[in-house]
């Protein structure tokens, strides 16, 4: 497994641990331009009543405004495979690599943003999985509603 992705996978990871512990879905996401976290970010949906604040969004929101230029130069991670909304993002700033923690307790549409032209890479981190399954586990109904099902 490659150190430099495990490195910023665990930078996510610690991020989704905030989240959980702020009373959260435990998901998290770093934005990495040339080797350095230029975003950080857990899924805030519960803690501000929000509709959009997967952890990918309050990552990109976090980075702030960057030139299109400067996302093309980007990897994003995030503890657990993007969902169709955080996806559109990706996809919208041309982000290039997706590293993932995990796709086993959820899986978005990477079959359509590696159809895109964007490299996905799966860590498939016993950790990853299981914080979400126990989480999922535990909290079914406020994850079915974080996933839209």
């Amino acid at each position: 497994m490659n150190k430099v992705h495990v490195k910023f996978m665990e930078e996510a990871i610690r991020q989704a641990v905030l989240g959980l512990s702020a009373g959260g879905i435990p998901i998290g996401s770093v934005l990495v331009k040339n080797g350095k976290i230029i975003g950080r970010g857990y899924n805030k949906r519960v803690q501000r009543s929000s509709a959009i604040l997967h952890a990918e969004m309050d990552c990109l929101d976090d980075a702030g405004r960057l030139s299109l230029a400067d996302y093309k130069k980007c990897i994003i991670y995030s503890t657990l495979s993007p969902c169709d909304m955080c996806t559109g993002a990706i996809l919208l700033y041309k982000i290039p690599v997706v590293v993932i923690g995990e796709n086993k307790t959820f899986k978005g549409p990477e079959s359509y943003s590696k159809k895109r032209g964007v490299k996905i890479i799966n860590l498939n981190m016993k950790k990853c999985k299981d914080m979400m399954a126990n989480f999922i586990k535990k909290n079914p109904l406020l994850w079915n509603e974080d996933i839209a099902v």
